[in-house]
């Protein structure tokens, strides 16, 4: 059996039969916790003030409800604009669009990489015409919709703009998320097309140009989600999202924008786990180390810059494919950790989506879950209301400090586009980890290693099927054979030109996407000039 080394951010394996317990960040757990246990010097201060442990907004759910934002999109535009409008009838107060692979890598879908991806885990947007269609009779004025989208985000959110701009709605009325974050890409999950200094480019080059255009857009998403997806702790889920975001603001600094501009768009995205009471913890640790490193670190003035507002996802790595429906128990208790921890919008799972994208009952129960722990729960009556918890401040103040230390190390290695290999090695490490005690017994996950059934369990799940591929694919070629080709040609070039410049890149984009440049070949023009990236091993 391999050897563990020592990672004070990842639980031991011990085995079943050792009295101690750990949560997966290897925090040892007491029996029972005391004053003793609480910081001398804590002071918690009020929700809506520095350092913002007990919340960002000073009424939080008592004015405003976080946003229930559903995670969705599949096969064509048409029938990601079903479920879309499905979503806001039973009560979604937001969207959150989910591309297709080929879109997240910059492909568009009639490219022969792409054959058998198109639609199948998101929604295929290759032009204007597919972005028009996603929202065909969802108004842009009243709705918030967050793009889980990266390396290509500029170009969704100018396909957003324009579609916005034809149904008469200003940019400066549109509100929404780009995710945008290009450096968990590199690190957990591959979606990756350009070398690290040409994809920072674009990101503070959407920055710039939200801050005069799309001023309501928050213009990142700096995710931690996609880390604990691929197998790390909570700590760490909170240094390497933390350290991501001081690669980002000081990108935009060298870049020549003043932080009280940008950083008031920033936004976070975080998972949410079955222990409650760890994850409260995580989100209230993560919120006062940002407050006192955009203060202290880049010398912030303005309190909205230091603000930590984040989304929350419950954790798709924690459905099991065996009896499904526990999946809504773990989905409820992982919403609940985040509402008690403060989000300011929530995505909550569909029971069915380890075997495949949710249906639309799996999506109502989801939805529903999420009403739940609005109107029932309680959760929303009193503001951080696990706030003096003898055990809740220590384990908030564990996760600080151990999380201060890879922050630390991180800093030593210059930054997270330099310490990209570590990073990497440290959240693989925490994923051995993982399997290894779920193997021995030493963690329980209910009908995988413990109280097993032979009975096989598989609910009806969602199909993309081949048809829907082929549409896109013919809509697509007729959608390049009607335009003028001389015109798409020269937007192509003054893309290049633009890429081999320092101006910003997106007024240019906007212009070709708007002539009928798709998606595919306007990413293409700036790998011309920029390169790929390539990964080491």
């Amino acid at each position: 059996m391999k050897e563990q080394t020592e990672h004070p951010t990842i639980a031991p394996i011990v085995g079943p039969d050792d009295p101690r317990r750990f949560t997966d960040s290897g925090i040892e757990l007491k029996e029972i916790y005391d004053e003793s246990d609480v910081p001398k010097d804590l002071a918690l201060g009020k929700p809506g003030e520095f350092p913002f442990t007990r919340g960002v907004y000073g009424e939080m759910y008592r004015k405003q409800l976080w946003t229930m934002r559903q995670y969705a999109g599949y096969a064509t535009a048409r029938e990601s604009n079903e479920r879309y409008r499905f979503l806001i009838e039973n009560g979604s107060t937001g969207l959150s669009m989910a591309f297709d692979l080929p879109t997240q890598l910059g492909l568009d879908s009639d490219d022969g990489r792409c054959l058998g991806e198109v639609g199948r885990t998101g929604v295929a947007i290759d032009s204007i015409d597919d972005m028009r269609i996603a929202f065909d009779q969802i108004p842009l004025d009243k709705v918030s919709t967050s793009m889980t989208i990266n390396a290509p985000a500029s170009v969704l959110l100018l396909l957003y703009q324009l579609v916005g701009e034809e149904q008469g709605v200003p940019a400066e009325q549109l509100r929404g998320t780009t995710q945008n974050d290009v450096l968990k890409e590199y690190i957990a999950r591959g979606n990756f097309i350009y070398p690290t200094e040409a994809s920072m480019r674009l990101t503070t080059d959407l920055f710039a140009y939200c801050r005069e255009t799309v001023p309501k857009w928050n213009t990142i998403s700096i995710s931690g989600y996609h880390f604990r997806e691929k197998g790390c702790s909570a700590v760490q889920e909170v240094a390497f999202t933390l350290a991501n975001g001081i690669a980002y603001v000081q990108a935009a600094l060298d870049a020549g924008l003043p932080v009280d501009e940008f950083a008031p768009r920033l936004a976070f995205f975080f998972n949410g786990h079955n222990n409650v009471f760890q994850e409260v913890a995580k989100f209230r640790a993560a919120r006062k180390m940002w407050a006192e490193i955009m203060r202290d670190r880049f010398g912030a003035k303005d309190e909205r810059s230091m603000r930590l507002r984040f989304h929350t996802q419950t954790g798709g790595v924690t459905l099991t494919a065996q009896q499904p429906e526990n999946n809504i128990a773990r989905v409820a208790l992982q919403g609940f950790a985040a509402v008690c921890g403060g989000t300011q919008s929530l995505h909550t799972n569909g029971f069915d989506e380890a075997l495949a994208l949710p249906t639309e009952d799996a999506a109502r129960i989801a939805l529903r879950t999420q009403q739940i722990i609005a109107a029932e729960s309680g959760a929303v009556e009193a503001i951080d209301p696990f706030a003096g918890s003898y055990f809740v401040e220590s384990l908030t103040d564990e996760i600080e400090t151990r999380a201060k230390e890879l922050i630390a190390k991180v800093d030593e290695l210059g930054g997270s586009p330099n310490a990209i290999s570590f990073i990497t090695n440290e959240i693989e490490e925490s994923a051995w980890g993982y399997q290894e005690r779920y193997r021995t017994g030493q963690d329980i996950v209910v009908g995988v290693n413990a109280y097993v059934t032979d009975e096989l369990q598989v609910p009806d799940t969602l199909r993309v099927d081949q048809k829907s591929e082929d549409d896109q694919v013919s809509r697509l070629k007729a959608f390049k054979e009607n335009r003028d080709q001389e015109v798409v040609a020269n937007h192509l070039d003054t893309i290049r030109a633009a890429a081999a410049g320092t101006d910003n890149l997106l007024p240019v984009l906007r212009e070709a996407l708007r002539d009928h440049c798709t998606l595919g070949e306007v990413c293409a023009a700036m790998r011309d000039v920029f390169g790929s990236y390539k990964p080491e091993f």
